[in-house]
């Protein structure tokens, strides 16, 4: 290493860069900057989570205001919003009144209510990241970001492509960094502008605290400069951590790390710097009169911060506290069925809420249950012809079962103007000029004529109806891919035994028993993961529908079932199916093989879910501005499966917008209830598991699942720009894992407008049905399941199931709860609601 001048740092030779020991850990500083970057995956395998996992480890509130200090998210409503839902009364005053006097005390009572109504703030203050990197643009009047990022974000989406480029990446085998490398090497071109830079990259013996040497001087300043740096893409970053956890996220895998593109944009950086500058530049510690403040810093706690988080807490015990007085409220009795006409499983999925009431409504005599879509069978799953098996499970799951397709029927349709042939520099030209033609009639006609294409994402195509799959495992020895190909009949038993026990249902079985799995079809949306299955990995779960399904009607399993007390009669059949969410359709699989008399009760069961799907048609249209909820329901529904096709439609459906309840328990906690589609719904029956066995299973999964699920709509609804993605008219999908705005620019993570516009962001509230002591027991049995609860990033009360007792868990134990809300409305009939109104409508009983 040598000095040119008083003030120009330069790197000549690999043998001149020596790193010198220091307080700076590369290791350690960059394992921390993956810790506060978006972890969202690729688009394939979008599923929900936690926003700002990072800070799960405080309590909610807390945590909010410290990523609002250093990474400048909007993290609640603004004081004007929280101050429009109180004049609008969907903040109660008495709320108000009792949250002020539990935080505050009620000798401040009067002051904090003012401070909440009338007191003026100003935020003004800014965040603390970029606070030091900003210091090149202070001094140097250049703006680093301009002059790096464009080149930086088209090699990255070029190097991980998936398919939408013609070429591959020249190298791409050998890894980011190294691939990199030999294409400046062997080009005639090159990625710098400047010499220094490329023969850092060439020679390549240096670390990154070398170039920041370079950079920055001050090493005491090396972690925040990558901080700051870092964070002005987060969404690419973000993503490159994400792969190089999770390889197989990619379909088409490359190998790349955080340290690579590091070290790749220090070069560029630096190469941009020489450009500009020459050797007219210096370290930037030496610009500085004094140094910003550190990141990680001890944050302090705003009043304007305080008074935002109390109205919060007022907003969501608002509503809480009138979905506790439902519960409490009496309901008519339901009359105990000696016979049920069927029963039905679906996903706990909030958009079956409204169809399981339907269900009931028309037809008192059947039962309906929810659990997680994945119907407690994990698998990989590869469809016939396919090149890849994909995860049908919750993510964390690592399943070692594959489950194969064999024996389809249909032949997948293309439309040839989207054929690979189209992108050919002579038939690529031919085919536009004859075909392309006919592609803009299509269009055209399209506008006004919606209808189903081979282009469109349809959840009826994720598995081929007439397909047979590879369930039972006939082969112990053999495997695939290092996976059992099928279960066992013992594997089998286990699954659809923890399947029944944990719904309750081990007893009175109806002649058919439906398990339903759900997905979604659309055109034209990059995040139609984020509509299929979150169980299912963004998946639609006709798959696992089908296997469960298979799995209860296999004799051998049944006796083993029998054997431990579940006695499923022999003229019980299980039959699988598939609820399209967005074009409210459903698919039922393997009906051939049911009894004559469960086949004429099948049919009778279809003209019912026809006649429902109308009716759940019209609930949702009314938050369509495009449909008029007063037509008719068979008509209404002929409007939606249009709409769901419209490739100039950018609300296809809503999918979880407006969730904030889980509830676990028997249907009856519950049933009485219009809760408007806002609650998760998954069966228990404290009778079934008095020990909290299975409970302590379904909120292992609730917690995260359903609390990842609210909390993205939660962060993308109150900070639609940094912690969303913006609206989606000008997202452009990147290489098929990332969408950005325009062709260039940052990922963006998180949801679109169109997502979460109608959302009310409050925390998900868990209602538990079984005794306080074993729900605490249960939640305290694993860590990091304890964390979502004590941490309060979801709430949770327990009820009483013999005295329906509320208890709400806060700080380590359950405290009585007495609702503020004392009488429920009562309506016979919802249509009316439904017709005159587009907001969310308030917990009523249904008579």
């Amino acid at each position: 290493m040598k000095t040119q001048n008083s003030t120009f740092v330069e790197l000549d030779t690999p043998h001149e860069v020596k790193s010198k020991s220091s307080a700076f850990n590369e290791h350690e500083v960059i394992h921390e900057l993956k810790h506060y970057l978006p972890a969202q995956a690729p688009l394939k395998d979008f599923v929900h989570h936690n926003t700002l996992h990072a800070f799960q480890k405080l309590k909610f509130l807390d945590a909010l205001g410290e990523a609002s200090e250093l990474f400048g998210y909007k993290v609640l409503l603004s004081l004007d919003e929280y101050r429009t839902l109180y004049k609008s009364q969907r903040i109660r005053e008495e709320v108000i009144t009792k949250v002020i006097t539990e935080q505050k005390g009620a000798a401040a009572k009067t002051e904090w209510t003012e401070k909440l109504l009338t007191k003026v703030y100003e935020n003004a203050a800014s965040p603390r990241i970029g606070s030091l990197r900003s210091n090149w643009k202070r001094h140097y009047q250049v703006d680093l970001d301009s002059l790096v990022h464009p080149i930086l974000f088209r090699i990255l989406c070029s190097y991980l492509d998936q398919g939408i480029s013609m070429w591959n990446f020249p190298v791409w085998h050998k890894g980011f960094l190294p691939s990199v490398k030999e294409m400046e090497r062997n080009s005639f071109t090159s990625f710098f502008r400047t010499k220094r830079a490329k023969n850092l990259l060439l020679n390549g013996n240096y670390a990154i605290s070398d170039l920041l040497k370079i950079l920055v001087g001050d090493e005491s300043l090396y972690e925040q400069y990558l901080f700051d740096q870092q964070f002005a893409h987060p969404g690419w970053s973000g993503m490159v951590s994400t792969i190089e956890n999770q390889p197989e996220t990619l379909l088409d895998q490359k190998k790349i790390s955080l340290h690579d593109l590091i070290t790749f944009e220090l070069l560029l950086e630096i190469d941009a710097l020489d450009y500009q500058f020459g050797k007219n530049w210096c370290p930037l510690n030496l610009k500085l009169k004094d140094k910003p403040v550190e990141l990680f810093s001890k944050v302090h706690k705003s009043e304007l911060h305080e008074v935002l988080s109390l109205w919060q807490q007022a907003f969501e015990w608002s509503y809480y506290d009138e979905v506790l007085a439902g519960i409490q409220a009496p309901t008519k009795k339901e009359k105990e069925l000696d016979a049920k006409s069927f029963q039905a499983m679906f996903c706990i999925d909030d958009r079956e809420c409204s169809l399981r009431r339907y269900l009931e409504k028309f037809d008192p005599t059947c039962e309906t249950f929810g659990t997680p879509g994945f119907f407690g069978v994990e698998f990989f799953f590869r469809p016939e012809h396919g090149k890849f098996h994909t995860k049908l499970c919750p993510a964390p799951v690592t399943p070692k079962f594959l489950i194969k397709e064999v024996g389809t029927r249909n032949k997948r349709k293309k439309d040839i103007h989207f054929t690979k042939p189209t992108h050919s520099l002579f038939r690529g030209w031919l085919i536009t000029h004859t075909l392309g033609f006919w592609s803009a009639l299509k269009l055209f006609i399209n506008i006004f004529k919606p209808s189903m294409s081979p282009a469109a994402a349809s959840s009826f195509r994720h598995m081929d109806k007439y397909a047979q799959l590879t369930i039972e495992n006939k082969n112990p020895g053999h495997r695939e891919h290092d996976l059992q190909v099928g279960f066992t009949i013992d594997e089998m038993a286990i699954r659809v035994e923890g399947l029944l026990k944990s719904i309750g249902l081990v007893k009175d079985f109806a002649p058919i028993v439906y398990v339903v799995g759900h997905g979604s079809s659309s055109v034209n949306n990059p995040h139609y993961a984020a509509y299929d299955c979150g169980a299912c990995s963004g998946r639609a779960g006709s798959v696992n529908a089908r296997v469960i399904c298979f799995m209860a009607n296999h004799p051998k399993v049944r006796e083993i079932l029998a054997g431990k007390g579940i006695v499923i009669p022999e003229d019980t059949q299980f039959v699988g199916g598939l609820h399209d969410t967005t074009r409210d359709e459903i698919l039922f699989f393997d009906e051939d093989f049911l009894s004559d008399k469960n086949k004429n009760s099948h049919v009778k069961h279809e003209e019912l879910f026809a006649k429902v799907l109308d009716y759940n048609s019209k609930e949702r249209s009314r938050r369509f501005e495009s449909i008029d909820t007063k037509l008719s329901p068979a008509k209404i529904h002929d409007k939606i499966r249009r709409r769901s096709v419209s490739l100039f439609e950018p609300r296809p459906e809503l999918n979880h917008a407006t969730n904030a309840l889980c509830v676990v328990g028997r249907r009856e906690l519950s049933k009485g209830l219009f809760l408007d589609r806002r609650s998760f719904m998954n069966s228990f029956n404290y009778k079934v598991d008095p020990e909290g066995q299975y409970l302590f299973n379904i909120l292992k999964a609730a917690a995260p699942v359903c609390g990842g699920i609210n909390l993205e709509y939660f962060f993308s609804r109150v900070d639609n720009q940094k912690l969303g993605a913006g609206t989606k008219l000008p997202h452009n999908v990147m290489g098929l894992f990332g969408v950005a705005n325009g062709i260039d620019g940052d990922l963006r993570p998180g949801l679109p407008s169109q997502m979460i516009e109608v959302h009310d962001p409050v925390r998900l509230l868990i209602i538990v049905e079984h005794f306080p002591d074993i729900v605490l027991r249960t939640i305290q049995k694993a860590p990091e399941t304890y964390e979502w609860f004590i941490n309060e990033w979801v709430n949770l009360v327990a009820v009483n199931p013999e005295t329906r007792e509320l208890s709400v868990f806060k700080e380590g134990a359950f405290h009585p709860y007495e609702t503020l809300q004392k009488s429920v409305k009562a309506i016979a009939d919802v249509a009316p609601l439904i017709e005159s109104h587009q907001e969310n409508i308030p917990v009523h009983v249904l008579s």
